[in-house]
């Protein structure tokens, strides 16, 4: 009785993703560019690493595993964070660098003073039948932001790239840089068209001669759902000025990309860089903790702050694996790793929290 009624919620499922954002993608005023793209095949974009998709059904199998186990995915206890304090975010202070860690990708960056929101994704589910954010409540008032000179997005997944979220920042916002294609979803959001920048890979962008936004190569994939997949593309993002160079990997499996980048634009002050939601079913597009350590190494970083863990329920590891595993790989390279609970800020050559506070509240349990 209990697997037909799974078996019913997993059909469900799959027909509600595939009949979900259905409509085509119109690449408007960057059509040609589309079209021109290395990127661009045969009406989609790809990876550098040609990787076989799931059939329909392996999404059913991968459906069944999600329902059916448990697997401590999810803590069964409120996890530590604090109020982020927007001070360090809004300063205009020269040679300044803060990272500020919403949960999963979404970070505040302060970089010379410039403010960039990255993957911001404030709402507490990410679709509507997609997990909710398991660490709280965001740990700020997103009204409180004063203003944001862009906002980046790395690719149109709803974990990366919210609805609601775009329409509360654009007001403050005065550009959004995205991948090619991701662009027009905002712009039907009604962002103004003048304030969306598409980039493809190596393309880059100056803003007020001192901040450079460049879009680098991801092994991953797009779409919001089952008959879009591919038709926009995936990016990481170079963001440097004189002083400071980071490195944002949106989500991306191992590839050596990520030494070309590292030799294009290192040594990175910091890199932000996916360390959760990893799977041998699908290892081309998230890598293990190991590989993000090794990826660090490839782009020339000093600071790694892992992302993309501990807020949604994506894999079948449990919450707190990612971390365990990232530590213990950092340590055996001596590569130093910042480790902020939700709403802490780290802030460059001034404070880097390194607490195994994951480690510290599952001991607390076991005592």
């Amino acid at each position: 009785m209990k697997k037909g009624i799974l078996l019913t919620v997993s059909l469900g499922l799959i027909g509600f993703l595939f009949t979900q954002s259905c409509t085509s993608i119109s690449y408007g005023v960057n059509k040609m560019k589309v079209e021109n793209s290395p990127q661009f095949k045969n009406g989609k974009f790809v990876n550098p690493i040609l990787w076989e998709q799931p059939s329909f059904g392996q999404l059913m199998a991968t459906t069944w595993d999600f329902l059916t186990i448990d697997n401590d995915r999810k803590p069964s206890y409120e996890l530590p964070k604090q109020a982020v304090n927007l001070d360090k975010f809004h300063s205009n202070a020269d040679n300044y660098l803060s990272a500020t860690w919403l949960g999963h990708s979404s970070i505040l960056l302060n970089i010379d003073g410039f403010r960039l929101a990255l993957d911001p994704v404030f709402e507490k589910s990410v679709s509507v039948v997609g997990p909710s954010r398991f660490n709280g409540e965001l740990p700020f008032n997103p009204a409180d932001l004063e203003h944001l000179d862009a906002v980046i997005i790395s690719h149109d997944h709803y974990d990366h790239l919210n609805k609601a979220t775009i329409r509360q920042l654009e007001p403050i916002t005065k550009q959004f840089f995205t991948p090619l294609g991701v662009g027009q979803r905002l712009i039907k959001w009604n962002v103004p068209a003048e304030k969306v920048v598409e980039l493809d890979w190596w393309d880059e962008k100056t803003i007020g001669n001192r901040l450079t936004l460049a879009a680098t190569p991801a092994q991953h994939f797009s779409g919001r759902s089952l008959t879009d997949r591919d038709k926009t593309l995936w990016a990481s993002w170079v963001i440097k000025t004189d002083n400071h160079r980071v490195y944002f990997s949106g989500d991306s499996g191992y590839f050596d990309g990520f030494k070309q980048i590292g030799d294009a634009y290192g040594p990175f002050d910091l890199t932000l860089i996916e360390c959760g939601a990893y799977n041998e079913k699908w290892h081309y597009v998230h890598m293990y903790p190991e590989e993000t350590v090794r990826a660090h190494m490839d782009l020339k970083g000093k600071i790694l702050h892992p992302i993309h863990w501990g807020t949604f329920d994506l894999s079948l590891h449990s919450w707190y694996e990612p971390m365990n595993r990232l530590a213990a790989a950092a340590q055996k390279n001596n590569i130093e790793i910042a480790t902020p609970i939700v709403g802490d800020t780290t802030v460059y050559n001034q404070y880097v929290p390194n607490q195994r506070w994951w480690d510290i509240r599952l001991a607390e349990l076991k005592n």
